[in-house]
């Protein structure tokens, strides 16, 4: 356990935007260090700031070009970005497998970015089980925006929407990819639609496609009302018309209240998972593994309902 002021020490490195520091206050959030709890009460004075920019999309729509060129975008004007890119986790070693930081390369000199890929580590959802804190490290080390580019995008892959401001949606045009959004369920965690490669034949069709769902949803006359964007990330092309949009959802968010809301459900959720996190651990000091597959027999042989063997389980906790 590492000393309070050796914890200190750290987070004001990470404060003063030394990679070196950030990078090892996230690895200690992956690695689930026995010094987290204490980095995490240090970091909360200094969060709350970063607007975080979720982007989704099927595998080969361009999520990391059109990242990177927002990137561009943004230290243009003057902010400072941080990028969280999920990537699907080696079997073997249980890393980041695609290395968006080889695709990012451009802004690897930039003092003003960082770049981290973080494992999924076979997490349903797109993101990584430790996303949320990993957000609250790069929030407090004074990033202006925080991106978080996940997986890919399907029933199971909607988590972003969770953790996220605001949520961009990338389809591209030719992949089937506005039928396969109104199937999964897609349509209603974007808050902005941008169909990507547009040069392509087919990103006119898409896009009135997208429209034309959109219009259809069931959405309250107050709502956020989804743009649906043209982009040609790989020359930047759209992509100012992109930043303006983003600008614009989080200036209706914070004034409709979406974001307050958005942000406790956020921190409901985490602090959820913190706490069965918590419970399994302490079933496991109790012994419960035999005593789990005893009720089990029980609930088997009729003797007892799952209600009253979970209650029974529970006991010992107390």
């Amino acid at each position: 356990m590492a000393r309070r002021q050796d914890v200190d020490a750290l987070i004001a490195a990470a404060r003063e935007g030394q990679p070196r520091a950030i990078a090892r206050l996230i690895s200690l959030v992956e690695d689930a260090s026995p010094q987290l709890r204490e980095v995490m009460s240090a970091l909360m004075p200094f969060t709350g700031s970063a607007h975080v920019i979720g982007i989704t999309g099927s595998p080969g729509v361009g999520k990391s070009t059109s990242t990177s060129a927002l990137v561009t975008l943004l230290r243009a004007e003057g902010k400072r970005v941080g990028v969280l890119a999920i990537d699907p986790s080696s079997p073997f070693s249980g890393g980041a497998l695609l290395g968006d930081r080889i695709r990012m390369q451009e802004h690897s000199s930039d003092p003003g970015v960082y770049i981290r890929s973080m494992a999924s580590r076979g997490h349903l959802g797109g993101l990584s089980w430790s996303t949320p804190q990993a957000l609250r490290v790069l929030d407090a080390a004074g990033f202006d925006v925080i991106i978080l580019e996940t997986v890919g995008v399907g029933q199971s892959e909607i988590e972003v929407v969770g953790v996220a401001d605001t949520v961009i949606v990338l389809l591209a045009p030719g992949m089937g990819d506005g039928i396969q959004a109104a199937k999964a369920g897609i349509l209603e965690i974007g808050d902005i639609f941008v169909v990507n490669k547009a040069d392509r034949d087919g990103a006119s069709a898409t896009s009135r496609e997208l429209r034309h769902m959109i219009q259809l949803a069931d959405r309250p006359a107050d709502a956020w009302r989804p743009p649906v964007l043209k982009t040609v990330a790989s020359r930047g092309e759209g992509v100012p018309e992109e930043a303006a949009a983003i600008s614009e959802h989080f200036e209706w968010a914070s004034k409709s209240g979406e974001l307050a809301a958005r942000r406790t459900t956020r921190a409901a959720e985490e602090v959820e998972a913190i706490a069965l996190a918590a419970i399994r651990r302490r079933l496991g000091d109790v012994g419960s593994d035999e005593r789990l597959r005893e009720l089990a027999a029980q609930v088997v042989a009729a003797k007892i309902d799952p209600y009253a063997a979970a209650d029974t389980l529970l006991e010992g906790l107390s």
